[in-house]
């Protein structure tokens, strides 16, 4: 390893959540154990991405490869890496997956405390032109020691204990908000250990981006097309960039780490918003709000929505503290003609 300078004091992700417990009076540990599992999900998932355009991962699923063995879709692999580590990891008691139209329950005897609402693989409609993608997930609590079911599963944003997302850009990282601060760790290939890079993680209280699919303004309603009309008006003051991504996970880590604002509004025609609020919506809200954000669904913030469906859309007005409180200004000014 000539020339080159390991540190022999890193904080790998694993120190750093052990770290994190020691503070904690009565914990058992079962919490350090399931981000372990979902950290090795991810570097799984990580290395998977890095080989799809080689192997034809992102082949149909169902199609046989040379060996003839059946070729996973990377969106499949992910869901399944997510389940399988989760259950094996003895902390979960549901699992509630983008890909799963129902709760996955644990079995008994590998049931634990925990649920755990994941996107195993957002964006994954951009893997094929090889935009960056991601994984999400939040962790809740199960309130009591009844069977596990549907109801434990709708918990509202506050009730999240930690959460997090793991971007597969240039480099592969992961940032997890736990406790009141978030963290970014980026993936060490030559190690493959998470190394604590992205120390207490803050969002700019007021930015000079805004990212919203503008192929759908014919189907905004008014208060978001004058929010993003100011911005582009050198008469309302100094204009905004425009930067889309398409993938929630990239659009989301850009806005933390340069601030500004992430919009995916109502439209005509998905009049609830398109993103969903338990596995998307939430953990990035739960994130955001912790590095000094705001996330709200244009009424109230996105932690306070109380979700009725596993399911469940809403509109997410995410981003740095200020420009978010623009948009809510001029939304509420709109109700109130």
């Amino acid at each position: 390893m000539s020339g080159q300078h390991l540190d022999s004091n890193c904080v790998t992700l694993t120190r750093f959540v052990l770290a994190e417990q020691s503070k904690v009076p009565y914990a058992t540990g079962e919490l350090t154990q399931l981000l372990n599992a979902i950290q090795t999900a991810v570097k799984v998932i990580s290395s998977a991405v890095r080989r799809a355009g080689i192997t034809q991962l992102f082949g149909m699923a169902g199609e046989t490869n040379v060996q003839g063995e059946e070729v996973k879709k990377l969106d499949v692999l992910a869901n399944d890496l997510f389940i399988n580590m989760l259950k094996s990891s003895y902390t979960a008691a549901l699992l509630i997956s983008e890909e799963n139209e129902t709760v996955i329950e644990v079995e008994t005897e590998r049931r634990g405390k925990y649920i755990v609402a994941f996107d195993p693989l957002d964006g994954s409609s951009n893997i094929d032109c090889l935009v960056s993608i991601g994984s999400i997930f939040a962790i809740m609590k199960k309130e009591d020691n009844s069977i596990p079911s549907l109801k434990d599963a709708l918990q509202p944003g506050t009730k999240v204990v930690a959460a997090g997302y793991a971007l597969y850009g240039s480099a592969t990282m992961m940032v997890l908000s736990l406790g009141n601060s978030v963290n970014g760790f980026m993936l060490d290939p030559s190690i493959g250990e998470f190394i604590l890079t992205d120390k207490n993680m803050r969002i700019p209280s007021k930015g000079k981006i805004y990212a919203i699919n503008e192929g759908y303004t014919h189907q905004w309603d008014e208060a978001v097309k004058e929010y993003v009309n100011n911005k582009k008006d050198p008469a309302k003051g100094k204009t905004y960039n425009a930067r889309y991504v398409g993938s929630m996970v990239a659009d989301v880590h850009r806005t933390i780490k340069y601030g500004g604002i992430f919009i995916y509004p109502a439209t005509t025609s998905s009049p609830k918003g398109k993103l969903r609020l338990l596995y998307e919506c939430i953990p990035m809200a739960h994130i955001v709000t912790n590095a000094g954000g705001l996330a709200s669904n244009g009424k109230i913030p996105i932690l306070d929505v109380q979700p009725q469906g596993l399911h469940d859309r809403s509109p997410i007005f995410l981003g740095s503290k200020e420009d978010v409180e623009d948009i809510l200004e001029i939304i509420k000014k709109h109700e109130k003609k």
